[in-house]
This record gives structure tokens, C-alpha cells and sequence, in this order.
């Protein structure tokens, strides 16, 4: 029987084994540089954390209105009162949870503050301030000579405590001056704006309240575009407030306020007197508060019956509307009007004799 050769088992290299080592070697390097970069960015954050080191100084930080998280993150940065800005900075606000609380305004910050107390002065609201209100209604004017009747100056004195006598001196003085509606030397009168106004109780002053509402007419004008659109009507800013005082005097309800102005400014292009009695009434030779006939022959500068043009200076604080009509005036052929019913109403006509007419039918 032949021999049969069994072959002999032969010794298996593993081909796996550099491969592991090489894996291996790679994830022992993964997991070092994921070590450092983890260790880096905890020290970046806790850095960005951290108050900033150096000399400390006083910064004005301002807030603007509307500015978001970022940029107010950014800002701090720029100025250094915070280490980071970008991702971590922003991360590190939203994490505060008061992103959405920061506050508009000017604050006095410090190089070296935390963040966590930056955000504290950032977001608390400043104390409340003791305030007391003013509220002047369209239409009074500074300084009436009627006895019991209202004006600006015994607001003044009635609602904040101030003297009359004092606000008199000082709007009549000539010192202010609010361009390019008033020159200085210029009467104030007019140039009151007439609303609500909300004044610090503390160190509360007649001369504050004078350059307060004189700033709130001049946003108002502004508003309105007065000095551009006075000028298209052949007016200077001062005599379109000159001519909204009569309007506001003159109107009793709101209908009637464009027609009013129209037949004003009708009357100014052909030459006519005004014949408005409330700006006699504004100097009036016996301050009654009406007009005898005396009165009425009376040859004063506010004599509009006799004297022909605007008045000298406004006759009353108009309001904004007063404002507007003056610079919009109805566009109209009325010459006349009459104050007809009792609802402040008036009756409008182109003529003398329909005038005259509604004048029989509204006054009797």
C-alpha cells in the first residue's frame, strides 16, 4: 500500500496586527488633541468669563435703542470691558438669560467688572424719579390781563408750584431764542407749545419749563416742516405762527380750521383787513374780556379791524393742528365767516351782503 503524504500544517502570519497598532496609535492621538483642544476651549471660556486684567478706569458706555445682544456684546468688547466677543461672547450673554432685558441709555461701567455684574447695571431699571405733570391747553397765552382768567403763567404757578410773576419776567426778557422760528428779543409768546408735559419735582425751575416747551415746539415745527412750507406761502416762520394763533383762537371745531386759514390767507393776497376780534381782544384797551364799541374804534397794532396785515406777535399758544392748517389752508373763495350755533361751528361766505346774510341768520 503506497504511502500517503499528509501535508503539514504552516504557521499563519497575522496581517491585522500593524493594522491595530496603527488604529490605535491614531485614537491615542484623536483623544490627546481632543484633550487640549476640550482644556483650550474651557480655558478660552473661562477667560472669556473672567474680568479683564489691567488698570481699572471709568468707561461711558451708551446703549442705543433697538441694539441687539451682539452688538452690545461687541461694544463692550471695542472698549474693553469685556475679554471676548463673537460666538462666546454671545453665548456667554444668552446663558445670563438678560439678552432680552438690556436696557437703552448711557451707563458708567469699569474696566475690571465681571460680565455678570455688567449685565446687572445693564439691565436694572434707574430709580424712579419723583415727577409732577404740566398741562398747558392750545390757545392760552402767556400772561392774561383779565382777572380770573386762565393762561400759561397761572398754570404754572397752579400745577407746579412756580412762580407767575417769575415765568412773566423770564419769557419776557429776550434771552431765549429758538432759530429759525425766533430770534433772540423776540416775544415767547406763541412759542409755548401747549400739551402734557412731565417734569423732575427736584430742582424744578421756571427756566426748565421755559426751554422745554420752547424744545417742544421746535420738534413740532420740525415735524411739520414749517420753515420750508411757510416760505412757499410768502411767510417767515414767525408770521405762519402769527397767523396759527388766530386760527386757534378763531376755530371751534375741527371742520372749520382749514376753512379758517383759507379765508385768512384770502384776505392777506388781496389786501384786506382781518377784522378778528380775538387779536383785539389780545390788547384789549379795557381788559374785560369784551369789546365795547370804543374798543372796537380803538387804533392798535392788534386792531385787525382797522389795521391791515398780521399782528405784531402771536395772540395765543397754538396747538399742532392750528399749526398745520395754517400751512394748509382750505382752497377756498370764502372772505367772511360767522360763528353760527353752539357747537362752535361757523358760517362761511364769499361775499359781503351773504355775509351779512349769515350773519342776520346766526346772530339775530
Amino acid at each position: 500500500m503506497d504511502d500517503v503524504l499528509t501535508p503539514t500544517p504552516t504557521a499563519r502570519h497575522d496581517d491585522h496586527r500593524p493594522r491595530r497598532r496603527i488604529a490605535l496609535l491614531v485614537a491615542t492621538i484623536l483623544f490627546l488633541g481632543l484633550v487640549v483642544a476640550v482644556t483650550a476651549a474651557a480655558s478660552y471660556y473661562q477667560d472669556c468669563r473672567s474680568a479683564p486684567e489691567g488698570e481699572r478706569r471709568d468707561v461711558a458706555f451708551e446703549v442705543p435703542e433697538g441694539a441687539s445682544g451682539d452688538e452690545v456684546v461687541a461694544a463692550l468688547h471695542a472698549q474693553g470691558l469685556v475679554n471676548c466677543d463673537g460666538f462666546v461672547g454671545s453665548m456667554l450673554l444668552r446663558g445670563s438669560g438678560k439678552a432680552s432685558e438690556i436696557r437703552a441709555g448711557t451707563y458708567e461701567l469699569q474696566v475690571g467688572m465681571p460680565l455678570d455684574e455688567i449685565l446687572t447695571v445693564l439691565t436694572t431699571p434707574p430709580p424712579k424719579i419723583p415727577t409732577v405733570e404740566l398741562t398747558v391747553v392750545e390757545g392760552l397765552r402767556i400772561d392774561s390781563p383779565v382777572p380770573g382768567r386762565e393762561d400759561i403763567a397761572s398754570a404754572v404757578e397752579d400745577q407746579l408750584g412756580l412762580s407767575a410773576e417769575r415765568l412773566v419776567a423770564l419769557a419776557e426778557s429776550g434771552r431765549f431764542s429758538l432759530p429759525p422760528y425766533l430770534e433772540a428779543g423776540d416775544p415767547l409768546e406763541g412759542f409755548l407749545f401747549p400739551k402734557t408735559y412731565e417734569f423732575p419735582r427736584k430742582e424744578l425751575h421756571e427756566r426748565i419749563v421755559i426751554e422745554t416747551m420752547l424744545e417742544q415746539f421746535a420738534l413740532e415745527a420740525g415735524s411739520l416742516d414749517l420753515e420750508r412750507r411757510a416760505g412757499q406761502l410768502d411767510l417767515t416762520p414767525y408770521e405762519a405762527v402769527v397767523l396759527a394763533s388766530m386760527i386757534e383762537k378763531e376755530y371751534g371745531i375741527d371742520d372749520d380750521g382749514p376753512l379758517i386759514s383759507g379765508v385768512i390767507h384770502n384776505r392777506l393776497d388781496l389786501d384786506m383787513t382781518l377784522g378778528i376780534d380775538a387779536t383785539l381782544l389780545y390788547d384789549d384797551p379795557t381788559p374785560d374780556g369784551a369789546l365795547s364799541t370804543a374798543d372796537i374804534e380803538t387804533d392798535t397794532p392788534y386792531n385787525t379791524r382797522i389795521n391791515g396785515g398780521l399782528t405784531p406777535t402771536p395772540i395765543a399758544s397754538p396747538g399742532a393742528k392750528a399749526l398745520a392748517w395754517a400751512l394748509d389752508p382750505a382752497d377756498t373763495e370764502f372772505l367772511y365767516y360767522v360763528l353760527c350755533g353752539d357747537d362752535g361751528g361757523h358760517r362761511f361766505a364769499v361775499t359781503y351782503d351773504e355775509h351779512l346774510r349769515n350773519v342776520d341768520a346766526c346772530l339775530g
